[in-house]
């Protein structure tokens, strides 16, 4: 047995037998080992100092500029890379962060939860109501030999309609003056321009700029192109130089849908459906002499258009006719939130037991918050497009005009696109939470209606 003598003897030895240069380049690289943990320990720690600041500052300006945010929120989705968990992103994360920030301030500055009065709010939190409830009742087992779907994707799809209604009505309540809301369209127009060029234009002339933007989804060209087309068609207080740019933007977006993306129905289809209706809530009989064009021109290409999609359409027709009978489980207020997925095996669909989503936002409304759910949000739809409606000849030529003209356009265009799939509220099981960066802007551009409004503008 060693005894400690004997170890320190041999340390001795071991010691003397080393060369000195290599005692010192032991020392020194020790010295250096020591140096490197430390300068990682706190070059983690800065980091997490400066991510940080970063974010307590930001919270401090949206609390001071809450319109700021919004601004943020409507664009930040086209540059910033990050998806999160189950497909969450940076825009529901600032989405949420700005509805956190709002409610803090009525309840500890306000001492009161008060909202702008318009006809559009209560079918809206009747809306959320109903969601909730079908949320909580979606637990139940409905039936037999199946689970529910996960409580992230449950959780997921509910936040869904949460942040949707709330961007809704963050722009509703904090957006009281008129030049922010210029502000938060320009800079949509403009940062959304440059998308569209550097994702779709550039990279077709051989550059590699597809990257630079985030790839959006069909809510995000219908309000490009609503908002451009009325801003160049109405706004006569625009210079001709950027009312000329505006209409270069939408025939650029246009082109990219017809020519690039043509076998996206989703993005043509609804695009030139908002284009007519502007058109028409402008002038009844200009909207007139385009549905004649349009449906002489529907009856002759719809066979052409249909024919590249005959199974994806067969298909989507079984499809619905399965989710239809999932429907009359509950029908009043629906199976719960994402469940309809998980029961679709039971529905053999042309043989086969697959999990599958009806690609249509109104039968995934209706599955998941049954009928009264549903009638809630064309209640809200209703409401809408009433105010938008009212608002067009009573505030002021210019800007605030053709705003309420391209929202009006950009609101038939969610209505049409909605039957092509679940772009206006994404389904956690097919375009799913990154959808968000897209689907936002609709509900963000509605509730301008409602700021404009009670901005009190006089025509």
């Amino acid at each position: 047995m060693i005894d400690r003598a004997t170890i320190q003897h041999l340390r001795d030895n071991l010691i003397q037998d080393t060369p000195p240069w290599m005692r010192s380049l032991s020392f020194v690289g020790l010295l250096l080992f020591n140096a490197a943990l430390v300068f990682l320990a706190l070059r983690r720690q800065f980091t997490l100092a400066v991510y940080l600041l970063v974010g307590v500052s930001q919270i401090l300006v949206f609390l001071r500029w809450p319109s700021l945010g919004l601004l943020v929120a409507a664009v930040v989705g086209m540059v910033i890379p990050f998806v999160g968990p189950s497909g969450s992103n940076i825009t529901m994360i600032l989405v949420a962060l700005l509805l956190g920030l709002w409610l803090l301030d009525m309840v500890v500055n306000q001492h009161q939860i008060r909202q702008v009065a318009s006809r559009t709010t209560w079918p809206l939190l009747s809306f959320l109501v109903v969601a909730f409830f079908s949320f909580g009742i979606g637990q139940l087992s409905w039936l037999p030999f199946t689970q529910h779907a996960p409580m992230g994707a449950q959780l997921g799809g509910l936040s869904i309609f949460v942040l949707s209604a709330g961007a809704f009505l963050l722009v509703a309540n904090q957006v009281k003056d008129l030049g922010w809301l210029r502000r938060i369209t320009w800079a949509f127009l403009i940062l959304g321009g440059f998308s569209v060029v550097f994702r779709s234009i550039l990279p077709e002339l051989g550059l590699p700029t597809k990257g630079w933007f985030q790839q959006m989804g069909s809510v995000f060209y219908i309000w490009l192109v609503a908002m451009a087309f009325s801003q160049a068609a109405f706004n006569q207080d625009l210079h001709p130089g950027w009312r000329l740019a505006l209409s270069g933007l939408v025939l650029i977006t246009l082109y990219v849908l017809l020519s690039l993306k043509f076998a996206d129905k989703s993005g043509w289809i609804p695009c030139l459906v908002c284009i007519i209706a502007i058109i028409g809530f402008r002038s009844w009989r200009a909207g007139l002499a385009l549905l004649f064009l349009v449906a002489v021109s529907a009856y002759y290409l719809t066979p052409v258009v249909i024919s590249s999609d005959v199974y994806s359409v067969s298909t989507r027709l079984d499809a619905w006719q399965i989710i239809f009978q999932i429907i009359k489980i509950n029908p009043l207020v629906g199976t719960g939130i994402a469940n309809y997925y998980w029961y679709t095996p039971l529905f053999p669909i042309r043989g086969y037991e697959v999990s599958f989503s009806s690609h249509n936002n109104y039968l995934d409304i209706l599955a998941q918050t049954g009928l009264v759910g549903f009638a809630c949000f064309l209640w809200f739809l209703w409401e809408t497009g009433r105010l938008g409606w009212r608002l067009r000849d009573k505030v002021p030529s210019g800007f605030a005009r053709a705003y309420v003209y391209g929202a009006l356009g950009g609101l038939v265009g969610m209505i049409a696109v909605g039957m092509f799939g679940d772009w206006v509220l994404p389904f956690f099981y097919n375009i799913g939470l990154d959808g968000f960066r897209s689907s936002m802007l609709g509900w963000l551009f509605l509730g301008g209606l409602v700021s404009l409004k009670n901005m009190k503008l006089t025509a």
